[in-house]
């Protein structure tokens, strides 16, 4: 079959727009071409869709792939734009048998609450009923019903960390064939389910549990898919919120059924994913039980700092804190700081300078820390990523720079980014395994890169924008109450 790959990227963290401003077009990464095709050698979303398309012997069309790192909501232009190019391409590749879209669910532009509705509508109307189109989707979507109306498959990942981005990819381009070839006719159904989820790994109870219940599901007759969307709590917007989607073959009935029945499960199980937030000082006392009873390397993530859920990655509570307590055998990987970066370069590996590091962003995330640095090793924030995630994608931070202040190594690049795996430790001479405490700015996806090497994980929840804490947030646009925000709320 002559299938089309394609789409548009982005978490939108609406709560960012005043540490950033709006994101725009100059911020995404835009694929074309060969560029979308060596994808494929990689493990994402289009890499799956486009190694299985082309291991199935089909005719691949690259159109217009676009990706951001997650921040404010995006402008009016950037997205007009950027859809404009994709439905260009998509029409000019006419005829076309299948489209394959790598898309999030929890995009938001200005004057646009459900961008993922809206681009793949326009997708449809370009290409019309009789092409079969298809979508992967981030687990963080806020799914919504005009998407699936325009949809006729939505794959999204079931693990966060997102493991399996490539598998539901090659999933994807099975089922689009078997469409197709009029194996199945799909219909959609998206069970939402007035919820705001905090950050739930799937490694454990409860969104494990779920994952489960949808696995169950799929051994339906008639059911070809059934996915827990966690939603993405850091969008104020109307779909914002938790939902369970299910596709089946041509039974409408069967698939609002079985949604609800998961959805339910899932609401009777609310409470448990509300996790106590641990202060930077609590996570700090037990890290250093931990590293007394069992060793090291003890791993920390900065949840309320997570540039993968649009904060700004130059928060300086933790590190503060750490920097203060000054134990041995401690990494910290990375801060975001362009500025501090450049002068370690101009400075010279040796050179003591005197530093503002930090806190360029807002009061929120904590003042800059005014300190001295030894310039320990300096790198072009080049490498490749290892982890289960991410494996073969290349990584570019920027001009980077290992610091020593007191005991802690500290990396600060000139890219804002998350810590997906110890490669970016790697390149600047840090072998994390001889240290006692690592530090990350992550919420879940460093687990696919650190889990095998740490003794345990303790997460820290400071004021950010990617913290649990969601009562810490103003929603003025939510299209009616969420648990936990009202927990006197029912369901259906």
């Amino acid at each position: 079959m002559r299938i089309a790959v394609g789409g548009i990227e982005h978490e939108t963290n609406t709560f960012a727009v005043g540490c950033f401003g709006l994101t725009e077009l100059d911020d995404f990464h835009h694929y074309r071409g060969d560029r979308l095709i060596r994808t494929a050698e990689t493990r994402t979303a289009t890499g799956g869709i486009i190694h299985e398309a082309l291991e199935r012997g089909h005719d691949v069309v690259p159109t217009y792939y676009a990706m951001a790192t997650p921040s404010g909501t995006i402008s009016a232009s950037a997205y007009q734009t950027m859809k404009a190019e994709l439905v260009d391409r998509l029409t000019e590749a006419m005829p076309l048998d299948a489209v394959a879209l790598a898309i999030h669910g929890a995009g938001v532009a200005e004057g646009i609450d459900d961008l993922e509705a809206d681009l793949a509508s326009a997708v449809r109307l370009a290409v019309g009923n009789g092409v079969a189109v298809g979508a992967t989707l981030d687990l963080h979507g806020n799914l919504t019903q005009p998407m699936g109306d325009s949809l006729d498959l939505m794959f999204g990942c079931h693990y966060y960390p997102h493991v399996d981005m490539y598998e539901r990819g090659e999933e994807l381009v099975g089922a689009l064939e078997d469409m197709v070839n009029g194996k199945f006719s799909p219909v959609n159904h998206i069970e939402r389910l007035p919820f705001l989820t905090p950050t739930s790994g799937t490694a454990q109870p409860p969104a494990g549990l779920t994952n489960e219940r949808c696995a169950e599901a799929e051994r339906l007759d008639g059911v070809i898919d059934c996915t827990f969307f966690h939603g993405f709590a850091h969008t104020d917007c109307g779909p914002a919120g938790a939902s369970i989607t299910v596709t089946t073959n041509g039974d409408a009935e069967l698939a609002a059924r079985v949604a609800r029945d998961v959805a339910l499960d899932v609401w009777a199980r609310r409470e448990s994913f509300t996790v106590e937030a641990v202060s930077e000082h609590s996570a700090l006392t037990i890290a250093k039980r931990i590293i007394e009873e069992k060793g090291g390397p003890v791993v920390m993530n900065d949840t309320a700092d997570n540039p993968g859920g649009g904060a700004p990655g130059d928060a300086t509570h933790l590190l503060r804190s750490i920097l203060d307590a000054n134990p041995e055998r401690t990494c910290f990987g990375f801060v975001y700081d362009a500025a501090t970066a450049t002068a370690a370069h101009e400075a010279g590996v040796g050179a003591v300078i005197n530093i503002s590091l930090g806190g360029h962003h807002d009061a929120m995330h904590g003042e800059p820390i005014e300190t001295e640095a030894y310039v320990k090793a300096l790198t072009d924030g080049r490498f490749i990523y290892t982890s289960k995630m991410l494996e073969g994608v290349p990584a570019n931070l920027g001009l980077s720079a290992r610091l020593v202040i007191g005991n802690v190594d500290v990396i600060v690049t000139s890219v804002r980014d998350q810590t997906f795996d110890d490669e970016v430790f790697t390149l600047h001479g840090i072998d994390v395994t001889t240290y006692d405490l690592v530090a990350v700015k992550s919420s879940q996806h460093f687990r696919a890169g650190f889990t095998d090497l740490a003794t345990e994980i303790v997460t820290a929840d400071t004021p950010g924008l990617t913290s649990r804490t969601l009562d810490s947030f103003t929603y003025e646009h939510l299209d009616g109450p969420r648990y936990p925000l009202d927990p006197e709320l029912s369901y259906p």
